[in-house]
């Protein structure tokens, strides 16, 4: 073996071995990807007990309606019929906790797919109506897509997170409100979840995880291969949520992993 394959070899043991990832994964690590488009919007992923749910939103004629594109905005599912009401009564149920077990915590991560401070602005107006939302100890309310510039995340109330894009730097107090950063996979690779992923795009994977980490962040990568072999490579290298189309797959996939 050659010198540089023996020490990319021994960096791929010490990055597996000492990633800073959850020794067992739950479905607190995991990310409903466009969950809305899903047969049970909120109620599947939540049944499940996910750590991250995301809707996204256009704020069309004064209403925030959850849709992917403009052709779904027709359908004219509302915020809060979809997501806000059901998780009101969920957590008034849980005695104010967003699980019934208050060390599970849960993300409501919002996409804001229309203008960002406007939507921003009626998405912080229709949440200032759930106060038992916005009040929530173990309920993150992190907004994506269309986000204000990041000198203007103070000027939004504390309960409004955001989350983070890797290629920026954010000041101490910038960070202070971002509980994820986001990247886009395929910016590293182009592997699909079959075979092996190359050990140079695994290596330049892992040295973004270890550098959210470093910030102590969490990590979500979209646009990621989505099956049984992607999942457990992201658990091996410690991505902290893992993003995907497949509720039921991999829930039963981190269950019998954390037997």
């Amino acid at each position: 073996m050659h010198m540089k394959q023996l020490l990319t070899f021994i960096f791929l043991i010490i990055v597996t071995c000492c990633s800073a990832q959850p020794r067992v994964y739950t479905t607190a690590n995991a990310h409903s990807h466009n969950d809305y488009e899903k047969p049970s919007p909120f109620r599947e992923a939540y049944k499940n007990k996910f750590g991250s749910i995301e809707a996204d939103i256009f704020l069309d004629n004064g209403e925030l309606i959850v849709a992917h594109d403009k052709e779904q905005v027709k359908k004219r599912f509302t915020l809060d019929s979809l997501y806000l009401k059901p998780l009101q009564q969920s957590i008034q149920a849980n005695k104010g906790f967003a699980y019934a077990d208050p060390n599970h915590p849960l993300q409501l991560m919002i996409d804001l797919k229309t203008e960002g401070i406007p939507t921003l602005k009626a998405l912080v107006d229709k949440l200032a109506g759930y106060p038992a939302l916005t009040k929530c100890p173990t309920l993150k309310i992190t907004v994506s897509g269309s986000r204000p510039p990041e000198n203007d995340f103070v000027k939004y109330p504390s309960w409004i997170l955001f989350d983070g894009e890797l290629q920026k730097e954010y000041s101490k107090e910038q960070l202070k409100r971002i509980p994820m950063i986001s990247d886009n996979f395929s910016k590293y690779s182009s592997w699909k979840g079959v075979g092996d992923i190359p050990q140079n795009d695994r290596i330049a994977i892992q040295n973004m995880i270890d550098k959210v980490h470093a910030m102590g962040k969490k990590i979500r990568f979209w646009n990621a291969p989505d099956n049984l072999e992607s999942w457990k490579l992201f658990k091996i290298l410690g991505v902290d949520y893992i993003n995907t189309d497949h509720i039921s797959e991999l829930a039963a996939f981190v269950k019998k992993d954390s037997k």
